[in-house]
């Protein structure tokens, strides 16, 4: 039954209330972060100290050193002490310069049951630093279902028990966004946080970032999707986080020197219009570009990651997408971003589910996704596939958590581990998109087998372990997680650098930290060990930088400016690093260096790894990778490129596998891979002033001033 507004309006209660001073943001930072316990019903101002700002300054960093002090080093993911912080960062919102809206969640996870960090674009990030607050953290749970507003106009900030909203996306966003505007205006100044009713069932859920599109009179949605944010809002009884804010200039950040900020944005729009075209075309493919590029280079997962390629995979390309977009307007998830890779499919009809036959807008599809449900679950139907990706949204699932998720269940079908009396009723086939949109439905509803794919990989390959008798080995092989966060999807098998870059990152194998793939294997720009530790100490921590500030990293190296072609190290686009040194002197007024940028993220990335340390994780044991990442673990993927495995044992290995049987070739190679990676691992902690057991030094903690009395207890309790 619908409900009208007033209606819904008519359920809230507040549960308590607080009241604040609004004053400006000055060179890019509120000076406040916001506590709010759901329990006390206590809310707080928490002043932003110079040594949190010199440390972490801003986004991710603020967000581990708030949840650091918020938790100890035996807090669950579910214990009540656990927070979901949330925040931007200093150059986050300004809109002379393109990909400046992100926000970053951090939390202890519900599926790794470590740190997770995951960053989404939308309007939250920046409208929560403008009305007030440069980061908010959120701790306890509510005994009922609440919402969370944040009023940047009033200065106030409300708890409110909020019984009749629906759960899901889709529906919940233009409840509220009806329930607290009129106007396309004050419309425009709302921003919501959600996740959907899978997030009340299993760990692999994500948060949706709303924004509110003028010209489509669509309200959006981005996804910070990754580790399990989602399932933290739920748990504590959040249905969604408010916050409102109507008085966005081109200098809400009081900038120091706003004609620096604007030369840098100048000089990348320019480039993006001269450029995009020719390089990617964002602007009308999007991320699905990437689905040809990755197929012609063997690098697209197909069926769990085994294959890399498929003649199907034009079906699912970007210029398919392209015929399905709405460009009645611009396609930027904030305010003057000109690369406008923001796409979504209008009026989708929806075929299954308990929405069935409605229109929809769908956010995307993203490469991510595409590559998650479709090549890998050997589904290259596209409004298959765009109706995956509405349920996963609207639901709240990570589309790459269940996409690997449901691959491995699939393929565990296939070798008869699973059939159809423990999947109850559903055939786990390659292809078979009406069993994975039944998956997604189950894990909805809180039933069937879904939920058991809702668990993850890790899960699942204990469960089948244990209850069906599955070989271990044969499942850590063909499981594609690390840390227990789902691989996202690039093979890497060729790229040891890549191997490297996926299982060391400090929250699991996400590329967010390093892609290295094309400069290892089509570029041949890291030739040995010490060049790959290099490699795997700069991008992790470059790209970290990206998370302190609320930026994109999409206009950092999705644009090539042409003095790249006389670059000295073109992959880093030191032109567009140079924007960014603008970027920040501009916002802050201090002079700075690309070493100063590396410095800020150098800290915080060490930091996050101390902090799984803290919570039993973050040494050498958790960083390997299954198999399959490394090389051929079946018999079919040595088969389908013989010619290149047995030209590699000559070559490489030195032993001639003529008369050898596939098995005895798969063994050798094996051997000479891991024993690579091995060696990979130990070039890197040296390059990153760590112990051999992946521990940060307390040199290494001194040089960066994270040098606390806990952390360097921390290091010496672990032979750091």
């Amino acid at each position: 039954m619908d409900l009208s507004v007033a209606e819904i309006k008519k359920g809230h209660k507040v549960v308590s209330e607080f009241s604040y001073d609004l004053h400006p943001v000055v060179h890019g930072y509120a000076n406040r972060t916001l506590h709010i316990n759901l329990e006390s019903g206590i809310i707080t101002a928490k002043p932003v100290d110079q040594y949190m700002r010199d440390t972490f300054t801003g986004g991710k960093g603020f967000c581990l050193w708030l949840l650091w002090n918020a938790t100890k080093p035996d807090t669950k993911w579910d214990d009540p002490e656990n927070e979901l912080v949330i925040a931007g960062g200093p150059i986050g919102g300004i809109t002379a310069y393109p990909g400046s809206g992100k926000c970053t969640a951090v939390t202890i996870s519900p599926l790794t049951k470590s740190v997770i960090d995951s960053n989404g674009g939308g309007y939250f990030g920046p409208y929560l630093k403008f009305a007030g607050w440069d980061a908010l953290e959120i701790q306890g749970k509510a005994d009922k279902d609440v919402v969370i507003i944040i009023d940047g106009d009033q200065g106030k900030v409300s708890v409110e028990e909020a019984p009749l909203e629906a759960v899901d996306t889709h529906i919940l966003i233009k409840q509220i966004t009806d329930m607290l505007a009129e106007t396309d205006k004050e419309k425009s100044g709302i921003s919501i946080i959600s996740a959907g009713t899978a997030a009340e069932h299993v760990p692999i859920c994500g948060l949706n970032i709303s924004y509110y599109d003028s010209r489509r009179k669509e309200i959006r949605i981005k996804q910070a999707a990754r580790g399990g944010c989602g399932t933290v809002l739920r748990d504590k009884k959040i249905k969604a986080i408010i916050v409102k804010y109507s008085s966005l200039s081109g200098d809400s950040n009081g900038a120091a020197n706003m004609e620096l900020i604007r030369a840098a944005g100048k000089r990348i729009n320019k480039e993006i219009s001269d450029f995009d075209a020719s390089q990617n075309d964002m602007r009308h493919l999007g991320t699905p570009y990437l689905i040809e590029i990755m197929n012609k280079f063997d690098i697209l997962p197909v069926k769990n990651f085994r294959f890399g390629s498929d003649p199907q995979a034009y079906k699912i390309n970007g210029e398919v997408w392209k015929s399905m977009y709405d460009f009645r307007g611009p396609d930027g998830c904030w305010y003057g971003c000109t690369l406008q890779c923001a796409h979504s499919v209008p009026h989708f009809h929806l075929h299954s589910g308990p929405y069935k036959g409605q229109p929809v807008n769908v956010d995307g599809p993203e490469y991510e996704s595409l590559g998650a449900l479709g090549s890998n679950l050997g589904i290259f139907d596209a409004p298959a596939v765009l109706e995956l990706c509405f349920y996963c949204d609207t639901y709240g699932i990570d589309t790459i958590s269940v996409g690997n998720s449901m691959a491995f269940a699939f393929e565990c079908y296939e070798l008869g581990i699973l059939d159809k009396q423990k999947t109850g009723g559903l055939e786990l086939t390659w292809g078979n998109a009406e069993a994975a949109f039944e998956l997604l439905h189950q894990m909805a509803r809180g039933e069937g087998f879904g939920v058991i794919v809702g668990q993850g990989v890790r899960e699942m390959r204990r469960l089948f372990v244990e209850k069906y008798g599955a070989d271990p080995r044969q499942l850590l092989d063909i499981g594609m997680e690390i840390k227990g966060l789902e691989i996202s999807e690039y093979i890497s098998r060729e790229s040891l650098a890549q191997q490297g870059g996926y299982a060391l990152a400090s929250k699991g194998p996400q590329h967010d930290e390093a892609w290295l793939i094309f400069m290892e294997m089509v570029h041949k720009q890291l030739p040995t060990f010490e060049i790959k530790a290099e490699a795997l100490h700069y991008f992790p921590i470059w790209r970290t930088w990206f998370s302190l500030h609320g930026l994109c990293k999409l206009p950092w190296n999705d644009i090539i400016p042409a003095s790249n072609k006389t670059a000295a190290e073109p992959a880093k686009v030191p032109e567009h690093v140079e924007n960014y040194c603008w970027l920040y002197e501009g916002m802050t007024g201090k002079k700075t260096t690309p070493a100063d940028l590396m410095e800020q993220s150098e800290k915080v990335y060490n930091f996050q790894r101390l902090f799984n340390l803290r919570l039993g994780f973050g040494t050498r044991q958790h960083d390997y990778p299954p198999y399959r990442l490394i090389g051929p673990a079946t018999e079919a993927e040595y088969l389908v490129h013989q010619d290149r495995y047995d030209s590699q044992l000559k070559e490489l290995v030195g032993i001639d596998p003529e008369g050898k049987s596939t098995a005895e070739k798969i063994a050798i190679m094996r051997t000479y891979r891991e024993n690579q990676y091995e060696q990979l691992v130990d070039a890197v902690y040296k390059r990153r002033g760590w112990t051999m057991n992946g521990v940060p030094t307390q040199e290494t903690a001194h040089r960066l001033g994270i040098d606390i009395p806990e952390v360097i207890e921390l290091i010496r309790d672990n032979g750091g």
